[in-house]
């Protein structure tokens, strides 16, 4: 049996604890690895590598830095079809979509690698008789990364790379589940040429996750995952004096108008709702009908999921692949059981799906339940499954109080020929990100990801300027070089500018 080990001080190592997890191969059912799962000891190990490796590296000059992260690009550039067979191995996505993450999480080092433009700080001058005024920004230190199973290689490199970019120096906490992408970017770091130390991984659960939390020389914290999780790593890390990020679940909503193209809305609404087997924080969940457009796109999405290929990540052919875990299979099964018991119609069924050759994998084919009302588990639960519910309203702005009178504010899309209709849903919804006749406005790297309401907790949006922003924190100088000959009198008063 494979064992994945921890990535600690430049080099692999299993660490003290003897405690071990499973990584499923989903696609077949079967056990594939054992990962280790780090003791508060080794955790301790890992912030003590990262603290000494911030010294030199927090010194580094700004081209240092840009020279490594441009061939740390370079590299997984090259190895994107190995990550994404790794992260279609254990997380059980198909490899296109595996790929598709890579590349996304690829743009995120691209922005990082302009470092030097990104740290460019203020300068005034003469601000009083002989006085300037500038400001800088520096690292914080040690920080840290606990990230999902559903993106192994993008979500981290929403943060790591900008972090290291900063002069910090990181440990990553990845998911259990699918562990093995974490340390083959380990490797290629260090390939890359980033000294040791400045990179860490290290596996585990609730015990790795507090030792992070707790831990006085970790200064900040970044996570993605369920929101009550969210609000416990928010909560205790801020009880120790931590900066925190902390991304939560989303319910992503998309609205279908009458006037939209509903044949083009269809096919969006099923690739958004059932790529990835809907693990997506991104997916919609929820399609909200406006009016005459109910019918017409229930009709259009049933046909359409009905044909989309479940299989196996690595058959080129298939278009889905399993979710990740029995137990994750189980849990999306009984959502859809709930819906239907509680009033809705599923009219796409794929609780008793089987692919051939892999009676084993954890399946579920795409589900479509319709006539869903906001008191249903299947709509107020985060299902992280290849469901899509469909609601129904009258008119847009019954539509834009559904999206708001949902907890989660991740993302949001609508779908519309109308420019008025558009601007008004995107100004009257309270949510972070959203999209026109988009199904899953992920921003660009040069912007930042980031929800409202319990999607997020801290005030930083995660990658982007605001990224920046969190791995560094400003300092102010006010300067004064005074004549020898003309030496300048001081004063009790408040220093003003004169």
């Amino acid at each position: 049996m494979r064992t994945i080990q921890h990535w600690i001080g430049g080099q692999t190592t299993a660490g003290e604890s003897a405690r071990r997890s499973t990584v499923w191969n989903p696609a077949t059912g079967e056990t594939q690895a054992e990962v280790t799962l780090a003791s508060t000891s080794d955790v301790d190990t890992a912030v003590r590598a990262a603290k000494t490796a911030f010294e030199s590296w927090s010194q580094s000059s700004l081209s240092q830095r840009s020279k490594v992260l441009f061939a740390f690009r370079e590299l997984v550039n090259a190895h994107v079809d190995e990550l994404a067979e790794i992260v279609s191995d254990e997380h059980g996505k198909v490899v296109s979509d595996a790929k598709g993450e890579v590349q996304r999480g690829l743009e995120v080092v691209e922005f990082a690698c302009g470092i030097p433009q990104l740290l460019k700080g203020d300068y005034s001058d003469q601000v009083s008789r002989g006085v300037d005024v500038y400001s800088f920004r520096e690292p914080l230190g040690v920080v840290a990364g606990i990230t999902p199973f559903n993106f192994p290689v993008m979500v981290p490199m929403w943060m790591h790379p900008v972090a290291i970019a900063c002069g910090n120096a990181f440990v990553l906490k990845p998911s259990e589940r699918d562990p093995s992408a974490s340390v083959r970017v380990a490797e290629l770091w260090a390939e890359a040429g980033l000294p040791e130390g400045v990179f860490n991984v290290v596996h585990g659960d609730k015990e790795s996750v507090d030792a992070l939390l707790d831990h006085p020389d970790v200064q900040a914290i970044s996570f993605v995952g369920s929101t009550p999780i969210a609000k416990y790593i928010h909560e205790r890390a801020n009880a120790t004096g931590k900066r925190v990020q902390a991304l939560g679940g989303a319910k992503n909503h998309a609205v279908i108008l009458p006037d939209a193209d509903l044949d083009f809305a269809a096919n969006h609404l099923v690739s958004a709702a059932f790529g990835s087997a809907g693990e997506r924080c991104m997916a919609i969940s929820a399609a909200v009908a406006v009016g005459e457009a109910g019918d017409a796109i229930v009709e259009a999405v049933n046909a359409k999921a009905n044909e989309v290929v479940v299989g196996s990540g690595r058959d080129a052919k298939s278009e889905m692949g399993p979710v990740v875990t029995p137990e994750a299979r189980d849990r999306i099964i009984g959502l859809i059981d709930a819906g239907e018991k509680q009033g809705g119609r599923v009219t796409v069924d794929g609780r008793s799906l089987v692919v051939p050759g892999f009676e084993q994998g954890f399946f579920v084919g795409p589900t479509v339940v319709d006539e869903v009302t906001p008191e249903m588990d299947v709509y107020s639960e985060e299902v992280f499954g290849p469901v899509l519910s469909v609601l129904r309203v009258e008119t847009v702005d019954e539509a834009i109080e559904l999206v708001n009178a949902n907890p989660y504010g991740n993302g949001t899309a609508i779908f519309t020929s109308s420019g008025e209709a558009a601007r008004r849903f995107q100004r009257g919804v309270h949510v972070g990100m959203i999209g026109i006749n988009v199904p899953i406005p992920v921003p660009m790297a040069y912007y930042s990801f980031g929800g409202w309401k319990d999607s997020l907790f801290g005030d930083k949006h995660i990658h982007g300027p605001e990224g920046v922003s969190f791995y560094t924190r400003a300092k102010v100088v006010t300067s004064r070089w005074p004549q020898v000959e003309h030496p300048v009198a001081s004063s009790f008063h408040f220093p003003t500018a004169h």
